[in-house]
């Protein structure tokens, strides 16, 4: 459980969009879901060896490198423009969004997106695969099942927890400074993957 929430509690893509839509309180349950299953499938990958077909197939990384970058560049962008015109935290706000089912539909395929387009969850794979296979067949399935246990644990904390920051974000200033940390972190991933750090 350590070792799964050491790889996942950082600052990245996929929390930041989790921590707005708890904050907005948008769609949590799906999103939070499909943080979970997604990571569950990808660990349960790692401890049945996937791992090792990632690091053998370097340039599918690599393809994956680019098109991260590009979707998080993209992204980063999208929060710049959001940071430059905030809006409250309000149902009327919510409203311009868009419907709820385009909603939904928009918002669990950026997680999607956030979290399998991410090369450094395949890198995340192999390590998780490597070190469970260090733990013996006997063990190397409870590893795994702690690993997940602590993804479930840390995105419901996220998403779910964010509803506590509600009053600060009914101001547009909080929404821009949010936006704007968003922006510079989704951008600095994005030429971070580039560049190969």
């Amino acid at each position: 459980m350590a070792t799964g929430l050491a790889l996942i509690v950082a600052i990245g893509a996929q929390n930041a969009f989790v921590l707005r839509q708890g904050i907005r309180g948008e769609h949590i349950v799906p999103v939070v879901a499909v943080c979970a299953l997604s990571d569950a499938v990808l660990i349960a990958a790692g401890v049945l060896g996937t791992g090792a077909l990632v690091t053998a197939a370097p340039a599918a990384v690599v393809v994956l490198r680019y098109v991260g970058a590009a979707f998080l560049v993209a992204y980063g962008a999208m929060a710049a423009r959001r940071a430059l015109r905030p809006q409250p935290l309000t149902s009327e706000a919510s409203a311009t969004d868009g419907g709820a089912k385009r909603g939904l539909a928009a918002a669990v395929t950026t997680v999607l997106t956030l979290t399998w387009l991410n090369p450094h969850v395949y890198l995340d794979i192999a390590l998780l695969g490597s070190i469970a296979s260090a733990q013996g067949a006997q063990l190397q399935w409870w590893f795994g099942a702690g690993a997940m246990l602590g993804s479930i644990v840390w995105f419901s904390s996220l998403g779910f927890g964010a509803r506590f920051l509600r009053g600060f974000f009914a101001r547009p200033l909080s929404w821009r400074f949010l936006d704007g940390g968003i922006a510079v972190t989704m951008v600095a991933l994005g030429a971070g993957l580039v560049f190969g750090a």
